[in-house]
């Protein structure tokens, strides 16, 4: 049992953990100084200032004339200590025995760019920590691939059973570039697609999965090609299989197929009958059937779009402003996110797909392009988006470097817009409701083509928001004119 002193630091009396200059500092008080280096007012070096020289002040050992106690044993550095080593020889010690070839001794070809990404992680001891995950997962599966015992490639992942790790290792793999690009979500809709069509009667598989596969995916495929498909997407994708599954388990009951039904029994389905299916969850199969020949006499009309609408004061929105621009408590991207969706009616999915190139630091200014318009940021947004810039959010390890301004925890990719709406909904700030505030307002001091521009809307939306501010702007020229001054005089 260790003899418990009054720790120098703290005054409590604990355990002892180390004696430093004949002063005794407890386990507590030995961790704040280790993990809380700085730059020595001495040597001007980052070492622990666990030391006071001549004068009393807090030093390095050097500089004080001890012995270097908070050392790495293997580099000499102080400003990332891991126990007897610091964390990144720690990280490359245990990276290296991971995936190393054994026919070779070096590094596996293959993972070499992995091995780059993890050695020179910002933060090592959650590269330690990811690597020191019980067997079964993904630090497991790639020591298989370091030993040539399973094959670097997407099959592979294909073949195994879905769960976060591997999905994880996959998106980091690709991250990396050690496998090729791909999009997890729309990769895990087949075999989604795959399970749900094994659970049908044989008949109405086979309809599905053609609906499935030609439609449905199809539709996802074209828009992750634009980088726009989001987890909406996907669930709305699966809603509309799950709704046409039902309406033909509803046709079978009637002694109906999808061939032979009339629109008055997709009718007496959608307003009697059904019991959770909308006429949007059956719109996409419908029209599929329709396009194919299948039944070319059903027909699904969804309402019409009506006006835009406003819920939240001008009032209200400023109070959100005011909250965000400076509450320190609320994470910075989450700041920075709803402060473009607040002023500049930015909607969640476009912010958080940014990239660092849409952003200009030069000359004191802060100059943002949602669509092609660079727009100089007021202060203070523009100090928390040169925050921003310098660190990116909560990404892991693997996230550094990217392209994303607000990168996500899964490598290569950006945050999901699940992740900002929750903080802001936590905190009374409706997204929806808070980008048509924003519209409300542009639409009544900007015209609507140059708002259309800068915000990236289309100017058919941007007139309806003219339109409902009562703002038109058609006699904007004229205005202009009279403002200008007259230079003939």
């Amino acid at each position: 049992m260790r003899q418990r002193v009054a720790c120098s630091r703290c005054d409590v009396e604990k355990p002892l953990a180390i004696v430093v200059q004949g002063r005794p500092l407890c386990q507590n008080c030995r961790r704040i100084l280790e993990r809380n280096p700085t730059h020595c007012p001495s040597c001007g070096v980052v070492r622990v200032l666990a030391f006071v020289d001549e004068n009393g002040a807090a030093v390095c050992a050097s500089c004080a004339g001890q012995r270097p106690t908070f050392r790495c044993r293997t580099c000499a550095r102080e400003d990332n200590s891991y126990g007897a080593r610091c964390g990144p020889c720690t990280l490359r010690e245990r990276a290296t025995t991971l995936l190393t070839d054994p026919s070779t001794g070096l590094i596996h070809a293959q993972l070499a760019p992995l091995f780059a990404a993890l050695v020179n992680a910002d933060r090592p001891q959650s590269a330690i920590y990811w690597l020191r995950r019980p067997p079964g997962d993904g630090p497991r599966l790639l020591g298989q691939m370091a030993r040539g015992e399973v094959a670097i490639n997407h099959e592979t992942f294909d073949r195994l059973p879905a769960n976060k790790s591997f999905h994880y290792l996959r998106d980091l793999l690709a991250a990396d570039d050690v496998l090729a690009p791909y999009d997890a979500r729309l990769e895990r809709m087949t075999p989604w697609v795959d399970n749900f069509v094994a659970t049908l009667a044989p008949e109405h598989a086979m309809v599905i999965e053609r609906f499935a596969r030609w439609r449905v995916l199809r539709y996802l495929r074209t828009t992750a090609a634009r980088d726009e498909l989001t987890k909406g997407a996907i669930q709305a994708a699966r809603t509309n299989i799950r709704g046409a599954a039902a309406l033909l388990a509803w046709l079978d009951e009637h002694h109906l197929t999808i061939t032979s039904a009339t629109q008055a029994n997709l009718e007496h389905y959608l307003t009697r009958a059904r019991a959770r299916t909308t006429a949007n969850d059956i719109y996409r199969f419908i029209n599929w059937a329709r396009d194919t020949g299948l039944n070319a006499a059903l027909n699904v009309t969804t309402p019409p779009q009506g006006p835009p609408s406003v819920t939240m004061s001008d009032t209200k929105r400023w109070g959100h402003v005011e909250l965000l621009l400076h509450d320190t408590r609320i994470r910075h991207y989450v700041r920075v996110g709803g402060l473009f969706m607040l002023l500049f009616a930015q909607p969640l999915t476009t912010i958080c797909a940014m990239k660092t190139s849409q952003v200009e630091v030069s000359n004191g200014r802060v100059l943002v392009t949602f669509l092609r318009t660079p727009v100089e940021m007021p202060p203070p947004l523009d100090e928390l988006i040169r925050e921003q810039m310098a660190q990116r959010g909560q990404a892991s390890y693997a996230s550094r470097n990217t392209q994303w301004l607000f990168p996500g925890g899964t490598p290569g990719k950006h945050l999901t817009t699940e992740n900002i709406r929750r903080q802001l909904v936590e905190r009374g700030i409706k997204p929806q409701a808070s980008k048509h505030a924003a519209l409300f307002q542009l639409a009544a001091q900007v015209p609507h083509p140059i708002l259309a521009d800068v915000l990236g809307i289309s100017t058919t939306s941007a007139g309806r928001w003219a339109a409902l501010s009562s703002r038109t702007w058609g006699h904007y020229t004229a205005l202009r004119r009279e403002n200008e001054p007259n230079t003939r005089e």
